[in-house]
């Protein structure tokens, strides 16, 4: 997919325009950083296991899917919210990190899902006044960053090819 694509489907011109009214010194959004070891996935579906888990499937644009489970149903709740645009009642964590950044001068632009062992971690990506990111950090939790902030969601190529096993009695 076309960088330009890219940035017309998740809207990123807005996030774009508001990079380039900032500081003329800040570091600005690299929209290179999609790699070609990546892939954007959006989210599918959202909910609750039989189990009380929380789950969400993600899926690309060319219909491959890759879900996500085990994860509090909470987090599956606000994940939910923020699709709906229910911002009204930010859980306190999430207004953390938003007070953290505007205070510093910082935008989540983009989150990387990738596998790490048994586990499924994240990297949360900065820009602003500084470049960082956050890494190894738990899935669900950057999922639900990104629907809360409206940014793109990376996943590994290499979990796309992979079939997910699912273990039944």
């Amino acid at each position: 997919m076309k960088v330009n694509t890219i940035v017309e489907k998740l809207h990123l011109n807005i996030l774009i325009e508001k990079i380039k009214r900032s500081d003329k010194n800040e570091s600005k959004l690299q929209i290179k950083d999609f790699d070609e070891y990546s892939e954007v996935a959006n989210i599918d579906k959202i909910g609750i296991t039989e189990l009380g888990q929380g789950a969400v499937i993600l899926k690309t644009d060319d219909g491959r899917e890759f879900p996500i489970s085990a994860f509090s149903p909470d987090t599956a709740k606000n994940i939910s919210d923020f699709r709906e645009g229910k911002r009204n009642e930010i859980p306190s964590i999430y207004n953390m990190l938003e007070q953290i950044c505007e205070n510093l001068g910082l935008l989540l632009v983009k989150v990387r899902i990738y596998d790490s062992g048994q586990a499924l971690r994240a990297n949360l990506y900065f820009t602003g006044k500084k470049e960082l990111i956050l890494r190894n950090y738990k899935a669900s939790d950057a999922i639900a960053l990104a629907t809360f902030y409206s940014i793109p969601i990376l996943i590994k190529k290499n979990l796309l090819e992979q079939s997910p096993k699912i273990n039944s009695k």
